[in-house]
């Protein structure tokens, strides 16, 4: 097979496998910039798994989903910016390709953890990369599994299996401790390895633009604590409380095998062949499976069809949630959360975030939601 990308590959000597896909693919970007400067280009590998606001399909998606890709090897697809998902899927990587400088290729996990590895050990081949990062936002790749605060631990789990069986040297970097809601940085102190860096409000320059539209909360928080923001944040439908304190712009080395041994999902998996497979160790293991949930939400806001935004209503009950929020020691949230807390459909969450924007600017804290007392 010829490759399509080897002149512009050539320079890109840094891979960096994003965690969880997400927001851990853009602030993968950002790291790369902050540890290793600009002078080259790094390949971001990383899921094609969104929320569902903007992916309405549940799980993540494979090469299959798209129009557009580029083949990098046999087993990993590029995605280019002229990339597309084919409806009724939608996917954040073009649109990170057309703003970002970097190459991000497809994680496929349809294949279990066997075929991530396979896909993982082409592209060192591929690349003979002079680092390999595995990244991850928050820190739930240390979870055991049976946490009571734990949501999505299968895309953690699938990339940290993979990465301990690849023939090369895996550095595992946690940024943000604690910011991702699902495990308290007080339980994540103890696993965390030496200080690696600590993100400034120079090093999120590079993501800014991508800031303003992405959905991601964690690395949101991530560049709000990097800026300064300090305080408590309210996060996801649940309402999750996050601090915002100094160590949310830290960036820690965590030893990779350890985490293998601390996660029982991670090690459980290493075998797999299919996604199916690595679910139903989820389900046992952890008593859920992420995509089951998003199964469940699907179904339900496919009964919920948008209503188009109000502003004086919205803005009434946005008084409200602010009151209220206040009273729980709130002082920053998300916009999905505020999109959700006013019951609002997903769709309109880039509508509703540009209204209170232009409304109350003062209290918009990039990318965050400032809330303060509702105006007499």
């Amino acid at each position: 097979m010829v490759n399509p990308l080897p002149r512009r590959l050539i320079r890109m000597t840094r891979l960096i496998v994003a965690a969880g896909g997400g927001g851990d693919a853009v602030a993968a970007a950002m790291i790369h910039a902050a540890l290793y400067g600009d002078e080259d280009q790094a390949v971001i590998l990383t899921y094609a798994w969104d929320r569902l606001l903007v992916d309405p399909v549940p799980g993540p998606r494979g090469p299959d989903n798209f129009t557009g890709l580029l083949p990098l090897t046999p087993a990993v697809w590029a995605v280019p910016a002229e990339a597309r998902p084919i409806s009724p899927a939608g996917s954040t990587l073009p649109r990170l390709a057309a703003e970002l400088r970097h190459t991000f290729a497809l994680i496929d996990p349809h294949n279990g953890v066997e075929g991530v590895t396979r896909q993982l050990e082409e592209l060192v081949d591929y690349l003979s990369p002079e680092s390999i990062d595995l990244l991850d936002v928050g820190g739930d790749v240390l979870a055991r599994g049976d946490e009571p605060t734990l949501k999505s631990p299968l895309a953690d789990a699938v990339t940290l299996a993979a990465c301990c069986q690849v023939n090369a040297p895996v550095r595992l970097l946690v940024a943000g401790p604690g910011l991702d809601g699902e495990l308290p940085h007080d339980e994540l102190r103890g696993m965390l390895g030496p200080l690696i860096h600590t993100l400034t409000a120079k090093d999120v320059e590079p993501i800014s633009s991508v800031l303003e539209w992405h959905p991601s909360e964690a690395t949101g928080m991530l560049a709000g604590t990097a800026r300064g923001v300090r305080g408590t944040c309210e996060m996801r439908d649940a309402g999750l409380p996050v601090p915002l304190t100094d160590e949310g712009p830290t960036v820690h080395e965590v030893d990779l095998d350890e985490a293998l041994t601390r996660n029982q999902l991670a090690r459980a998996i290493l075998t797999t062949a299919a996604l199916d497979e690595v679910e139903a160790h989820s389900r046992e293991i952890c008593g859920y499976s992420e995509i089951d949930y998003e199964r469940n939400k699907a179904a339900w806001l496919k009964d919920q069809p948008p209503v188009p935004l109000d502003p004086e209503a919205v803005l009434s009950q946005l008084d409200q949630f602010e009151a209220e929020a206040l009273s729980r020691g709130v002082s920053h949230t998300t916009f999905r959360r505020i999109t959700e807390a006013l019951n609002l459909n997903g769709s309109l969450r880039e509508d509703l975030r540009q209204l209170l924007i232009n409304s109350r600017p003062n209290q918009y804290d990039a990318p965050l939601w400032r809330i303060t007392v509702p105006t007499e």
